[in-house]
């Protein structure tokens, strides 16, 4: 059985099984810490219920404001929601449901805690599974971000699809659209909505 359960700070203690993924990034202690100051409801771990170890993390923050009475009334301003920073889970406990369960949880904490419109991650193109699982759950491709993923030698920098999916909150859905795959968009560029487009318009 598992259980999920908030992300405690000595989890960082604990966690290395998981991170050694290596489509998993990294990040320092304090990263972590200040995620936990922060949003600490969407900061969850998912454990095995007769060990206590750590099958595998999500970790993520609510982002944008909460649309003015002007706003709602021109349809526009969409921009709150969760975006997950890293989901990930160890080698020996895939194929578990482990990562959907974790999606559950933060898709929930988005739209019912933080009222957010939609919720968005990144992922690298090569990274097939990790996208299959994505567009199963209702995501898709918004935009491409052009060298998201820093490289390191010899390795070369690798774009990122910022994957999206709305919540019941988006009712025209309008934080999503169709071939996002083609619209490319540079990093210093990349605003929540760059470009934006109403449908319809």
């Amino acid at each position: 059985m598992t259980t999920v359960r908030p992300f405690r700070a000595r989890d960082l203690f604990a966690f290395n099984n998981v991170n050694m993924d290596h489509w998993t990034e990294t990040y320092s202690n304090g990263f972590y810490l200040s995620y936990l100051a922060q949003w600490p409801d969407m900061a969850l771990t998912a454990c095995a219920a007769q060990t206590g170890a750590i099958m595998g993390y999500v970790l993520g923050k609510a982002e944008g404001k909460e649309p003015t009475e002007e706003d709602k009334r021109r349809n526009k301003d969409l921009t709150l929601h969760g975006h997950v920073t890293a989901v990930t889970v160890a080698h020996e406990y895939r194929r578990l449901g482990v990562a959907q369960m974790l999606m559950d949880f933060f898709e929930y904490c988005s739209e019912h805690v933080y009222r957010g419109f939609f919720v968005d991650l990144f992922v690298r193109p090569s990274n097939a599974k990790a996208m299959g699982m994505y567009k199963k759950r209702g995501y898709s491709v918004y935009r491409r971000v052009h060298a998201y993923y820093q490289g390191t030698p010899p390795k070369p920098a690798e774009d990122g699809f910022d994957m999206r999916m709305p919540l019941p909150r988006d009712t025209k859905r309008q934080t999503i659209r169709s071939h996002g795959e083609n619209v490319i968009v540079q990093p210093h560029r990349a605003t929540i909505f760059e470009p934006f487009v109403h449908k319809g318009i």
